[in-house]
């Protein structure tokens, strides 16, 4: 009962959430539309900042099972680490993600949850390392290269999903950046793409 009291609350927040945006959520109305209160909202996450945390770890989770999902079905890691960073940067043209994530944690949190980051990071750290281990990206030290790289990739998403911008033009704008900056680590000329 509990656990079922938390998912509707959770999946009522998230609805809400994509299409008012976090500030224009009343609480209320959309407890009660699935027959809640705003006691069993406290109860369960004790604060609308943290039922907004909620929903963005359940976003995160799904985006890094896509991110995973797209990475597996490259035909080699050089491909898998591109098409990584592609799928994250066309995920801003999703309007769940678009206004949850990049738009209302920035504002809330000035940036992605730092376990959601730690993540990210090492996933691109793991499959950087594995590039140069193989000679196909030059060595370099993995660690701080994938945080330039998420932070490139992640601020790009961020402009991509601004508010007053274009985004279909700004992702291809981002994709065309995200090659040239990839092609910088290569070993060998850029023949992989």
């Amino acid at each position: 009962m509990l656990e079922d009291t938390r998912t509707r609350l959770l999946a009522a927040a998230r609805q809400a959430f994509a299409e008012h945006g976090y500030a224009h959520t009343s609480m209320d109305d959309f407890t009660a539309a699935v027959g809640l209160t705003r006691g069993a909202l406290y109860h369960h996450f004790g604060s609308k900042e943290k039922l907004l945390l909620a929903v963005i770890d359940q976003l995160e989770g799904e985006v890094g099972l896509h991110l995973q999902t797209v990475a597996d079905a490259a035909p080699d890691g050089w491909q898998a680490l591109r098409r990584r960073c592609q799928a994250y940067l066309e995920l801003a043209l999703e309007p769940e993600l678009r206004r949850i994530i990049l738009q209302d944690a920035r504002a809330m949190f000035g940036d992605v949850p730092q376990a959601h980051q730690r993540i990210g990071i090492a996933a691109l750290e793991s499959a950087l390392q594995t590039l140069i281990d193989d000679g196909v990206a030059r060595p370099t030290h993995a660690g701080v290269t994938a945080r330039m790289l998420y932070g490139a990739v992640t601020e790009a998403a961020f402009w991509i999903a601004e508010a007053d911008g274009d985004p279909p033009a700004r992702l291809a704008v981002s994709t065309a950046a995200l090659d040239m900056l990839l092609n910088g680590l290569l070993a060998g000329p850029p023949s992989h793409l």
